[in-house]
């Protein structure tokens, strides 16, 4: 009988969760403040040029290109608006893309552009142009640095959800290298003959019906399907893997059959001790970035 993955009582469930939540505290504390600041100054700095080249933005219109073609500026002017505005709503608003060449080639579209942004201004930020008037030096100060901290928090939060899930992966990912596994391109892969063969992995791909992280093939021919999930709350870790990772191994399971494949997610951050014993009860098979080592000792006790 094929060996299978550990299951771990609540004790140690508890022990992991405690650790993964100050791992998480203790990251985001240390991360949080330094990328804040780093985002505040560059871009104060960015606003108060997008000020200085549009006159305090009177002259947006005629400096709209100018501003677009420019990567700073044109995230700034972005936040002008009031909720700031995406790239996407800006273009399908104002009918106009904001390619670089398009851009060069018709600066009508940049006019549109910055026109739709004008519309929508923040009027607490920027009260002097709905009043059709001057920016006063105590105006200009506070438009500079509410909006320069506007765009950093953003900044942070988009930090926060993009890179630790990266790091996350590549920790996966590393682990099966020291495992001696080999990397192969993403691809498709609707049934056991198209998985990766023996001894190799492939990063974030369509396994059967369902998107996986990671997918590996086990020494012993079966297929790993490893989920990467990260935390912030007890409330988001149902849905991180009780909605999500519980009901795509369930799926895995139908696609596959029980004996291919060994649903299991790599957990990091904030879980609620009754959703791990859930998701562990339901057949996931549950390790943690911590101690990734376990999920290496159990990889190699694949081998024949």
């Amino acid at each position: 009988m094929p060996i299978q993955p550990p299951s771990w009582n609540d004790e140690r469930l508890e022990a992991d969760r405690g650790r993964a939540i100050e791992d998480f505290r203790e990251e985001r504390l240390n991360e949080s403040l330094g990328a804040y600041l780093e985002n505040f100054a560059r871009y104060r700095n960015a606003v108060e040029n997008l000020l200085e080249v549009t006159v305090d933005l009177t002259a947006l219109t005629e400096h709209a290109a100018g501003v677009l073609l420019d990567a700073d500026l044109l995230y700034a002017v972005r936040y002008v608006a009031g909720p700031p505005v995406s790239v996407d709503d800006i273009q399908l608003l104002a009918n106009a893309s904001l390619s670089r060449s398009q851009i060069r080639s018709d600066p009508d579209s940049a006019k549109r552009v910055v026109e739709t942004i004008l519309l929508g201004h923040d009027r607490e930020r920027f009260p002097w142009l709905a009043e059709n008037r001057q920016a006063t030096e105590a105006e200009r100060r506070t438009a500079v640095v509410a909006t320069a901290a506007l765009i950093a928090s953003q900044r942070v939060l988009t930090i926060r959800a993009n890179e630790p899930p990266a790091r996350q992966q590549e920790l996966v990912r590393n682990t099966l290298r020291s495992n001696g596994f080999v990397e192969d391109s993403p691809k498709k892969i609707p049934n056991v003959s198209a998985a990766p063969p023996i001894g190799h992995f492939c990063g974030e791909s369509v396994l059967g019906t369902r998107k996986a992280d990671v997918v590996a093939r086990l020494w012993d021919g079966r297929i790993l399907a490893i989920e990467c999930k990260i935390s912030n709350s007890q409330v988001n870790s149902i849905k991180r893997l009780n909605n999500d990772a519980v009901v795509k191994a369930n799926v895995w399971r139908q696609d596959f059959g029980d004996a291919n494949i060994v649903p299991c997610a790599v957990l990091a951050g904030v879980f609620g001790l009754r959703h791990l014993k859930e998701s562990q009860g339901r057949g996931l098979s549950l390790f943690w970035s911590h101690s990734i080592n376990e999920m290496s000792a159990f990889i190699e006790a694949t081998r024949p």
